[in-house]
């Protein structure tokens, strides 16, 4: 029963946010089939390849011996330094690149570029509900049944609407490949989201690595930085689908 309460908490809400996504859109909103497709590949394929991407790409970064000395320099210890490139290099690198396999789900079903925008907010919501449910568990024992359950609606409110938001924008470029037949047109997309990760994930690590410079006003600074990150960038995303003209021969 515990578990089917975590399960519920981790998925009602980025499911909420879905349903809000994929109906700003004024015309030709996208079949719910296709959109929910995209959400379970997210959930589930996406969330195997990211982990073993992410495997992958830290072994390699670790190998490179000048940036890791550089870390372990500007942190204190290889431990912080091993937790610093894990969530600003190669958690953004990896699991952006593994939603965007699910955006291509909604390939044969976008008309328009910013059908993008719903099938990359679709994967990255899917992605976020299961990595949500991930964190539930973890701090089960430390927490409790109600803080994990607080855990996961803080999380669906910051990490879910950056996932969205950034995954949205790779699926924006894909889309732009599709429509214009420049097969690498989503590359610099792929980057910006890359960017957008990397930037929520330090505002969400500033309490730990800089409370002992700022004092407790870092958890502050990073609680808000990173809620306001987070909106602000579905934001733009609504308001891109918002603006969408209407399609020749509607």
């Amino acid at each position: 029963t515990g578990l089917a309460i975590l399960v519920g908490s981790a998925f009602t809400l980025p499911l909420v946010f879905l349903v809000w996504i994929r109906n700003t859109e004024r015309f030709g909103r996208e079949p719910w089939r296709a959109v929910l497709k995209a959400f379970v590949w997210g959930a589930v394929i996406s969330v195997i390849v990211a982990i073993v991407l992410s495997l992958i790409l830290l072994g390699a970064f670790q190998e490179i011996v000048p940036v890791y000395e550089y870390l372990s320099r500007r942190f204190g210890d290889p431990e912080t330094a091993g937790a610093v490139l894990a969530a600003l290099v190669v958690a953004p690198l990896a699991e952006e690149a593994a939603k965007a396999l699910s955006v291509r789900t909604g390939r044969r079903h976008s008309e328009t570029m910013v059908d993008g925008l719903v099938y990359g907010a679709a994967a990255g919501l899917g992605f976020s509900a299961t990595e949500n449910l991930f964190y539930g568990v973890a701090y089960l024992a430390e927490l409790g049944a109600s803080g994990s359950i607080l855990l996961i609606v803080f999380r669906s409110f910051s990490s879910s609407l950056l996932h969205a938001s950034a995954t949205a924008t790779t699926g924006y470029g894909m889309a732009k490949g599709w429509h214009t037949g420049r097969r690498w047109a989503f590359v610099p997309f792929y980057f910006v989201a890359v960017l957008m990760h990397a930037t929520f994930n330090f505002l969400s690590t500033f309490g730990v690595l800089y409370a002992a410079q700022v004092g407790e006003t870092a958890y502050l600074i990073g609680f808000t930085t990173t809620l306001a990150f987070a909106v602000i960038a579905v934001t733009i995303v609504r308001f891109k689908l918002a603006a969408q003209r209407r399609p020749a021969g509607r």
